[in-house]
């Protein structure tokens, strides 16, 4: 499965995605900054698109409210250590209350890998982070055991957040 990301106003993005109704697509953001998220198997109706394919996928966002993109530059030796880390996952988020979906997304186009979080509204990802569970999944790998593992990141990493958009 592939997932593209484009971005633009709100009207535009809208007017995209009206004109495709038989494609998954999900609308983001409010009026001044949008992303539309389209998923496929096949190609994208988009001209330019940032490209993703999913590693790991968990849920839906029928229920989705707020989203959250947690993007991460790994440097390309650093590209199997941090998919295996993933795929080895232990799942927990999946069980906090409020949460819709969870996909990991490894660029096709760029070194910046990005682990989109659905959730049903913001409040629910706030708890999320106040959570022993997060706690857990953001350790540092080997602890304080003061080692200096080799990093596999090539920048810091940022977060998005965006609100599923209001339908008229």
């Amino acid at each position: 499965m592939k997932i593209y990301l484009t971005s633009g106003t709100s009207e535009f993005l809208r007017k995209l995605r009206d004109k495709h109704p038989s494609e998954k697509m999900l609308l983001m953001g409010d009026d001044e900054s949008s992303v539309l998220l389209h998923e496929t198997e096949g190609n994208t109706v988009f001209s330019s698109p940032r490209k993703y394919e999913v590693l790991d996928s968990a849920g839906s966002f029928s229920k989705a409210e707020f989203i959250v993109m947690n993007n991460i530059p790994v440097t390309d030796e650093g590209r199997p250590v941090f998919e295996y880390r993933f795929k080895n996952r232990q799942g927990k988020i999946e069980n906090q209350p409020g949460f819709a979906a969870l996909k990991v997304l490894r660029p096709l186009s760029s070194n910046t890998y990005v682990i989109l979080t659905a959730w049903e509204n913001r409040m629910a990802f706030e708890r999320w982070k106040e959570s022993d569970s997060f706690q857990n999944a953001h350790q540092k790998p080997g602890g304080n055991s003061g080692a200096h593992p080799q990093t596999i990141f090539s920048g810091a990493s940022y977060i998005t957040t965006y609100s599923i958009a209001e339908e008229e």
